[in-house]
């Protein structure tokens, strides 16, 4: 199982990952609003500026303060050193 770091000591398990979003946009916003009343918000920024939005296949909204593009390198990158080496 792969862990994709998104902060601060937080992991998500990657195959969950459905999208990675910057959070600018109004859908987004909508998006994190409708998952705070629905209690499907998981805030891993450490009370820092909120740089990406993730998106589970269990509707989950998962905030972080690293930057998206950061994320989806790590999400797309090897899963373990010795892939890495291979």
């Amino acid at each position: 199982m792969k862990l994709l770091q998104v902060g601060y000591g937080n992991v998500v398990v990657a195959s969950r990952v459905v999208a990675v979003l910057g959070p600018a946009a109004a859908p987004i916003r909508r998006l994190r609003t409708d998952a705070r009343e629905r209690g499907k918000l998981v805030d891993a920024t450490e009370g820092r500026k909120t740089r990406s939005v993730i998106i589970t296949d269990s509707d989950h909204i998962i905030l972080s303060a690293i930057h998206a593009e950061t994320i989806s390198i790590r999400l797309s990158g090897p899963s373990s050193e010795h892939e890495a080496q291979a």
